[in-house]
């Protein structure tokens, strides 16, 4: 198993493009290529620079490579479908124009979190479920956006289940994959969101083995956790309190992990994240470089 780490400008708290507590989008790459990472997800569209040559020159010059984009919105309504299209064209557009050689290029679509459902993140049993007309909705939007970005772009989509949207648990994820067909979209799954969700990490990536094409890490602090669960506090509410931490630090079993992805052969990128409160950003180089550290390190024991 060929081991490529990425890391998100989530890391650093980047979720709006807008918000005045960002660090400077140099310093997140300055920051990336310290640590040893060799690739980096877009982030939101507009947080890095959107001209393929300015963009291209930053990466070359810091030895990354862009291996995604992300379309995070509310994809269950139509009213939206315009701005949603848009938005793949503009991601994809881009991230097609940048340089990476042979590599796989990914959209990972997200539905947004959720007022009705930001709260019940982690509750199954508890959490609201879309409405069939919405869910029809949902489903033509997500194809509609991977119709693009794999035929226009020859960018790869995949639907990133997620805490406080609308497919975030086990049920919704095979609802998705039964609704809609491999040659259309594929997942990436998230450790963290996962485990989130009440699920087993490792185990789940062998059962979606045929539809998994990406990877994200992250991992979970038990304390926080238990206390954002039982409290039922709002998913950014707890990343803002420090639920995810640098990797190896809290609950996922990466061994376990390592040892899913070494028996399905997975050789794609795998994307570290986590979010934080973007004021905290300073803490972020330890973070990640923690996060490189460990990952490195047990990916070399697994392959012994």
């Amino acid at each position: 198993m060929n081991m490529k780490f990425a890391i998100a400008p989530g890391a650093w708290g980047i979720e709006d493009p807008a918000n005045p507590d960002n660090p400077e989008w140099t310093r997140v790459l300055d920051d990336a290529g310290k640590s040893g990472f060799k690739g980096v997800e877009l982030g939101p569209y507009g947080y890095l620079p959107t001209d393929s040559v300015i963009l291209q020159d930053e990466l070359s010059s810091r030895s990354l490579k862009v291996v995604a984009g992300t379309i995070y919105d509310d994809l269950t309504g139509r009213e939206n479908c315009d701005a949603l299209l848009k938005k793949t064209h503009d991601i994809c557009r881009l991230v097609s124009k940048v340089n990476n050689e042979n590599d796989t290029i990914f959209l990972v679509i997200i539905d947004a979190v959720k007022d009705i459902r930001n709260n019940t993140a982690g509750h199954p049993e508890l959490a609201v479920r879309l409405e069939p007309d919405g869910w029809k909705i949902m489903m033509e939007n997500i194809i509609d956006i991977s119709i693009i970005a794999r035929n226009e772009y020859g960018v790869k989509p995949v639907v990133h289940p997620h805490a406080g949207g609308f497919i975030e648990f086990r049920d919704e994820t095979e609802q998705l994959l039964n609704d809609i067909a491999s040659d259309k979209v594929g997942l990436c799954l998230d450790t963290g969101h996962l485990y989130y969700a009440g699920d087993d990490p490792a185990a789940s990536l062998i059962d979606f083995a045929e539809r998994l094409e990406y990877v994200h890490f992250k991992d979970i602090n038990p304390d926080v956790f238990e206390i954002a669960v039982k409290q039922r506090m709002g998913f950014f509410d707890a990343c803002n309190r420090g639920v995810m931490c640098s990797i190896g630090r809290g609950s996922v079993d990466y061994k376990a992990v390592f040892n899913a992805l070494d028996k399905l052969k997975y050789n794609e990128w795998i994307t570290i994240e986590q979010e934080r409160d973007p004021k905290l950003w300073k803490g972020a180089l330890d973070d990640v470089k923690l996060s490189y550290d460990f990952l490195s390190k047990t990916a070399g024991e697994i392959q012994q």
